[in-house]
């Protein structure tokens, strides 16, 4: 199963970009970026087309086995990852988390425990993905599977993050994480312990727009 997760995740990923090329860039470190939207001004990018070899070899079924190395989690729901020769953020799809503060901003209840969760979850772990394509700040929206762990979901049923109630991808069902919501919720898991007191991330970024 999780193989198939990967070969979907290829498709998906790249057929994102085909309305657009693609950009690549080599950091200091000998790393390499990508995005399909404006490239960095201050790196020499490398513009290619969607019939170049380089992007047709990214999309063959021979790397439908790859694991991807979690190198950062940055809250509850967005973690970078690095595989295929390339760097790029991962926005959970499905699931919304409470808000860290930033630049001195105050923090949401429970979103400091919701990160070390998910880090805790992630831990030396090379993960499965299973793409919805790309939403904002040029994110993939995407499944994440350790081993047979749905991270997203594993977030919900600790009461560290939320169903998702905006619009969804195309071909995402968000069912088993309403579900799994309601439970945590009943059972005054995690953040659900607030019960009246507790705010939705929506309704936080809200009332503490970031600076």
């Amino acid at each position: 199963m999780i193989k198939n997760y990967i070969y979907v995740f290829l498709v998906l990923f790249f057929s994102s970009l085909l309305y657009g090329n693609i950009y690549f860039w080599t950091d200091g470190n000998g790393t390499r970026h990508f995005t399909n939207i404006t490239p960095p001004l201050n790196e020499k990018v490398e513009e290619l087309k969607e019939t170049n070899l380089v992007f047709q070899k990214l999309t063959s079924k021979e790397n439908k086995n790859y694991l991807f190395r979690v190198l950062k989690v940055f809250d509850g729901d967005t973690i970078k990852v690095e595989g295929l020769d390339l760097i790029f953020k991962i926005r959970l799809v499905g699931i919304d988390s409470p808000e860290i503060g930033y630049n001195g901003q105050k923090s949401q209840p429970f979103s400091h425990r919701a990160k070390q969760y998910l880090s805790s979850l992630l831990e030396n772990k090379k993960v499965a993905i299973k793409s919805y394509g790309t939403g904002a700040y040029n994110r993939q929206l995407a499944e994440v599977f350790a081993g047979s762990k749905n991270i997203n979901m594993e977030m919900v049923k600790a009461g560290l993050a939320e169903a998702y109630t905006g619009r969804q991808p195309e071909n995402f069902d968000s069912h088993g994480y309403f579900k799994e919501e309601l439970r945590a919720k009943r059972a005054g898991i995690g953040m659900w312990i607030q019960k009246s007191a507790y705010k939705t991330p929506k309704q936080w970024r809200k009332e503490h727009p970031r600076k």
